[in-house]
């Protein structure tokens, strides 16, 4: 339950990823500075965060060992992430966004084949291939409807093209996400905490980052101020605050799947925390009555997959 909560705590503020973007789009913003600001925005952070830990050598140390899978991994769980999430800003508003990305719930589990995962037996621990989640799979699809459920009012205003561009690149970072968050724990094994994970990944996908910054030079031009500051904002809500949490409650699960996949749930709470931003912030208009019913069934799924995930738990101990 403690990873679970530290989940929802992570929801809360990637919600100002959704908001901020919009924010930044409907002022004029380019998606291109949406996304590299707030990585190199994120460095000084984390940096001052790992040095006053005493874990910037040992980082330093560990990245050295295995380059190659930090800047692989790297590109994909950020850059294949948050670059595609800024783009669909540019075509959809946060709440279709916030919702699309919800998706990664299913990704998450679909996922499980390509990794090990460890139980304990009488002979010592095993590695077993993992296996998706059937049952857990099944409260995620619980979510999904509520999520359908909540976007219906507002998908039928938008055009097939915005539709589809706002939808694809969320797509493509909702498998890029967990990917190369899961990857990165399986290089690391434990060996670093969350902080350094972040501020790790975070370096390696600088050399993209800095591409990406200057097709936005040659391109669109410098950003504005405004844009400037609400990308600093991101980084420290959503990049800093946000991804340490989720990072932190994913290295609690670690090895366990379905587990994994409950903590991954949790973030269907950024399509409330969202919506809740977007009305307060940018004085959207109330959601209709399906939409909180969609809510409604979205929070009642995430209640049973934490109890199917917590039920398991307390099976395999009384064994």
């Amino acid at each position: 339950m403690k990873a679970i909560f530290i989940g929802i705590c992570a929801a809360f503020f990637f919600a100002f990823t959704f908001v901020l973007n919009a924010s930044m789009e409907l002022s004029g913003g380019s998606w291109i500075w949406s996304a590299s600001l707030r990585y190199f925005f994120m460095i000084p952070f984390l940096l001052c965060i790992v040095i006053i830990r005493k874990n910037l050598r040992s980082l330093l140390k560990e990245m050295k060992k295995q380059p190659a899978k930090w800047m692989l991994w790297s590109f994909v769980g950020f850059g294949l992430f948050y670059a595609p999430l800024c783009f669909a800003s540019a075509y959809s508003p946060g709440w279709l966004i916030a919702g699309t990305w919800q998706t990664t719930i299913i990704s998450g589990s679909l996922l499980a084949p390509l990794f090990f995962e460890t139980i304990h037996t009488k002979n010592g621990p095993l590695q077993i291939r993992g296996r998706i989640p059937f049952r857990g799979l099944m409260m995620s699809l619980i979510i999904l409807l509520g999520i359908v459920l909540m976007q219906m009012e507002h998908a039928k205003q938008l055009s097939l093209e915005n539709l589809l561009l706002g939808v694809i690149p969320i797509l493509i970072a909702s498998f890029a996400y967990p990917l190369g968050n899961r990857k990165m724990m399986d290089a690391c094994e434990g060996r670093v905490d969350a902080y350094q994970r972040v501020l790790g990944m975070t370096l390696a996908s600088l050399p993209f980052w800095l591409l990406l910054s200057l097709y936005g030079l040659l391109t669109v031009g410098l950003p504005s101020v405004g844009q400037s500051i609400q990308s600093l904002m991101v980084a420290l809500f959503s990049g800093v605050i946000a991804t340490s949490l989720f990072f932190m409650a994913t290295d609690m699960v670690r090895g366990d799947m379905k587990k994994l996949a409950a903590v991954e749930a949790t973030q269907s709470m950024e399509v409330f925390f969202t919506i809740t931003g977007e009305i307060v912030i940018l004085s959207i208009s109330l959601p209709t009555l399906l939409s909180w019913f969609g809510i409604f069934i979205v929070i009642l799924g995430m209640v049973l997959q934490s109890y199917v995930s917590n039920r398991k738990e307390e099976g395999l101990n009384m064994k």
